[in-house]
């Protein structure tokens, strides 16, 4: 076959079967689209990392308000610079360390001139992938960005028309403006460390210091020290800090001779416990380039996402699902050095043989991702559960959100345990069960004050939170229900008899805040009295609710939801209710984070990610169907917007991701709802050598519903499977058809609470 015949014939079957593009590792990096998140509220960034990396360069358009929680936010028009450190669709802001701005021939420096550059740019100019990001900014500078787990590589071209290339180094940048303090010293010619601290993230008391080494790839011209309001030359060293500078910014101002070398690269390292070890971690990368570090990069998504291979021919659903899985990558983030070392919550610095990680959004991250990573990454999972422990031995505490070694505090509950207890029921190893034990178990029967549930002497008690002794009473109540089931069912496997049969029954506490007469969960006070008056479901500021409404947390009773259809008067008036649930209008009086919603139900915050599923408790399977294949048709989508809501270090984007492969987790119980299939063929590789497959026979975007099913070949009648079927690898066959089957899926979901 000639060459031009072999172009040809390869040209033809990429038109007519696009789908066999996913068989190239390289190809499918082409689906994800890292700009999906980056406007509305899904505050992602979309700049290069490394799966599960240290590092996350980025450019930022801005550090303060809602919008910018990633330092980028799509609907502006200049960039401030680009940095280092970012939160991958919080909600809160946090990030933006170790900023250089690339500048033009600048003939005078002042102090504001460096604190107000901005550089205009257009979208049409920026290009990005997994491991990389570029933008060719209006003054013709072109940036590119990619990096390996501990050092970013950025170069920059600069037009021919000018001699002279400058960097703003400003180390008072920080996403959310909580800059403490920092020092650098220019170490010679082409290397310059330091330090940068700050942070204070959703609250929290204390900063945290981030070290870097950078070093650029020709000799610095010249220096200039900026600090506050002063321009000082032939120095070498900065000192900022907001306790004595009237106005606490500054940085580097660095010149270099561009007149036969228009390129000026630059690779920074960093670290959380010294310049020391910054250094060190330059090192694993001494032998890269750029295009060197890019390649390592894609590599390493490429596998990540080749996890999971799809038969399709629809290229917007590839984008969606491919994308939603890079973005469950990015975070948790490493947070131990090449040679393992890593600071505790304690400051102190151990020494660890795995690798250790930070950036948990547990209250998040347990409802899906992390069950997501527990089928197709175990090993990442392990890892997490390793550095939660780890974080348990050190601090004393699990954490809630945990952000580089400092606990937040943010949100209720102790999540941490329901994904420990997951872990444990799924018979996870390579974690000291021992002592994860003993962390979840402390969560459950030991008042806290700055950690753990700290208002869990209220809840045991009285049974239930009151309203007037606690904010988020009734949110708090549903949560240590739901986390007392958790450590339960990790109770029972590990044989601790009296700690089951003690927090199951106070698993049951929710029902101590669901008023029989309003049919929803509501605030109660200490005297027992309900707040009944006036009272509106749909409103979504009431101070005992979290991020959410009555008719979202009345959903929200996990797992007992046979317990719940008892107590609104049998299946019948349980489906009727979620019917007005998914039907009612959308208009929520709330915070921000109510977003993404079909009805009442907000598919882009958290406690509402699960109702669609809840139709499989009510023996009404093809409803589940019919809103999951709607959600992700249309809440979710292929442009900025195309995140219902923050992405909450890859939650929403897990939720995605699993209704499209046909099944979603019931965390930390070891079974998965049947849903409706995104496409008609979708593999999971799983790290054991086996494969899970899932086929959605006659599948489009007409045929939602499951006529029936069969698991290797063996017809099945329930909406369910195992994590065990999952793991032993085979075929979940579903037959798809256009109209629903009322018959398919009438095996009743386990009822754990029927003795």
């Amino acid at each position: 076959m000639t060459k031009s015949i072999r172009f040809l014939f390869i040209t033809l079957l990429v038109c007519f079967f696009p789908s066999i593009l996913l068989a190239s590792s390289k190809n499918v990096l082409q689906y994800v689209d890292p700009f999906i998140g980056t406007g509305g509220s899904g505050h992602t960034f979309p700049g290069a990392t490394f799966p599960f990396g240290m590092v996350q360069v980025s450019p930022d358009t801005g550090t303060e308000g809602w919008n910018h929680c990633s330092g980028y936010d799509y609907t502006d028009h200049t960039i401030e610079g680009f940095s280092v450190t970012h939160l991958n669709g919080t909600g809160a802001a946090d990030g933006g360390n170790v900023m250089l701005a690339p500048v033009l021939d600048i003939q005078q420096i002042t102090p504001f001139f460096l604190m107000n550059y901005k550089m205009p740019f257009q979208h049409s100019n920026e290009v990005v992938s997994p491991g990389y990001y570029s933008v060719i900014l209006n003054n013709g500078i072109k940036a590119e960005l990619t990096c390996t787990k501990w050092v970013a590589f950025e170069q920059y071209f600069f037009p021919s028309t000018v001699s002279t290339a400058g960097f703003i180094l400003n180390l008072s940048h920080i996403i959310g403006d909580n800059f403490n303090d920092a020092w650098a010293k220019v170490v010679s010619d082409s290397e310059i460390d330091g330090y940068i601290k700050g942070g204070l993230f959703c609250a929290a008391t204390r900063t945290h210091v981030v070290y870097f080494y950078m070093k650029f790839s020709i000799p610095i011209k010249e220096t200039k020290i900026w600090e506050g309001l002063k321009i000082l030359s032939n120095e070498s060293t900065i000192t900022l800090s907001k306790n004595y500078l009237l106005l606490p910014m500054g940085g580097i101002y660095l010149d270099f001779d561009t007149k036969n070398n228009e390129k000026v690269g630059v690779k920074i390292a960093l670290s959380y416990t010294s310049i020391n070890e910054a250094a060190k971690n330059m090192s694993t990368a001494s032998n890269l380039d750029f295009d060197g570090a890019l390649k390592k990069a894609e590599n390493a998504w490429a596998n990540y996402l080749e996890k999971i291979t799809i038969s399709s021919s629809n290229t917007n659903n590839l984008k969606k699902f491919y994308t939603a899985l890079y973005h469950t990558a990015i975070d948790p983030s490493l947070f131990s050095n090449a040679d393992g070392t890593y600071i505790g919550p304690n400051d102190h610095v151990y020494s660890s043989t795995y690798p250790h990680y930070t950036t948990f959004s547990l209250w998040d991250t347990f409802r899906a991702e992390n069950p997501l990573l527990t089928i197709i990454d175990p090993e990442m999972e392990v890892n997490e559960i390793r550095s939660l422990v780890d974080i348990y031995k050190e601090g004393g505490w699990l954490p809630k959100w945990y952000e580089t070694n400092t606990y937040t505090n943010c949100m209720i509950g102790s999540p941490a345990d329901n994904v420990i207890a997951e872990a444990i029921v799924d018979h996870l190893k390579g974690f000291n069960l021992d002592i994860a034990y003993q962390a979840i178990r402390k969560d459950a029967f030991v008042q806290g004050i700055n950690h753990g549930r700290r208002s869990l002497g209220l809840y045991v008690k009285f049974g239930y939170i009151p309203d007037n002794l606690a904010n988020q009473a009734t949110s708090k109540t549903l949560e240590y229900a739901f986390n007392d089931f958790c450590v339960a069912e990790a109770a029972k496997v590990v044989g601790k008899d009296e700690d089951y049969k003690t927090l199951i029954k106070r698993s049951e506490n929710w029902r101590n805040v669901f008023d029989q007469n309003l049919g929803f969960v509501t605030g109660r006070n200490s005297d027992g009295k309900w707040i009944e008056q006036n009272f509106d479901p749909v409103y979504g500021n009431y101070p005992f609710f979290t991020e959410g409404n009555a008719w979202q947390w009345t959903f929200s009773v996990t797992p007992d939801i046979y317990g719940l259809i008892k107590a609104l008067g049998g299946i019948s008036q349980f489906d009727k209710k979620l019917d007005e649930l998914f039907s009612n209008n959308s208009e929520i009086s709330g915070p921000p984070d109510i977003t993404g919603c079909i009805g009442q139900a907000a598919l882009g915050n958290e406690p509402s990610q699960r109702l669609p599923y809840l139709y499989i408790y009510g023996d009404q399977p093809w409803k589940t169907q019919k809103i999951v294949r709607y959600a992700m048709d249309h809440v979710y989508g292929t442009g900025p917007n195309g995140l219902p809501g923050n992405d909450d270090c890859g939650e929403i984007s897990s939720w995605f991701v699993f209704s499209a492969m046909g099944f979603y987790p019931e965390p930390p119980l070891p079974y998965y709802f049947i849903g409706s299939p995104l496409f008609s063929k979708i593999q999971i590789h799983l790290p054991n050598g086996n494969t899970f497959t899932v086929i959605a026979e006659k599948n489009n975007k007409d045929n939602i519903y499951v006529q029936s099913a069969y698991l290797n070949g063996k017809k099945i009648n329930r909406s369910w499977i195992t994590y065990d079927e999952i793991e032993k690898g085979g075929t979940l066959k579903l037959v798809m058809g256009n109209k629903p089957n009322e018959q398919f899926g009438m095996e009743h979901f386990p009822n754990l609470f029927s003795s």
